[in-house]
């Protein structure tokens, strides 16, 4: 059974870091992706960065380009976001996903089968 946990999140002030990580009981069989979303009251789900596994490929959505960073631990089955110059709207539930993805780090969230429950970030002014 697969399972993706992600810890880390909570309240900050903007300006402030935050570093979610997402540990993989197993990554799903045939998985090349992995990848964080956020998801804020009444609004779709987004991508926010994802990553090839074992690989240096990765995408970030412009809105954190700069601010973000997405890293990898394979050794510990683990994916990192880390959070830099937080603003009130980087606000949401976040959540990782992994899956095959056909051009990852490319990928939307239909493409991902398996999530974790996700981790509340919000950011204050």
């Amino acid at each position: 059974q697969v399972q993706l946990v992600e810890s880390g999140g909570g309240s900050v002030q903007a300006g402030g870091s935050l570093r979610l990580s997402c540990v993989a009981s197993g990554y799903p069989p045939g998985s090349n992706c992995m990848a964080w979303f956020r998801q804020a009251p009444g609004e779709e789900r987004e991508v926010v960065a994802s990553i090839l596994i074992g690989g240096i490929s990765h995408y970030y959505d412009p809105s954190v380009k700069g601010r973000f960073t997405i890293s990898q631990d394979n050794a510990k089955n683990t994916v990192y976001l880390e959070m830099n110059s937080l603003k009130p709207e980087d606000t949401a539930m976040y959540y990782c996903a992994a899956d095959f993805v056909r051009l990852c780090p490319v990928g939307g969230s239909y493409e991902y089968n398996y999530w974790g429950q996700g981790t509340q970030v919000t950011v204050s002014s």
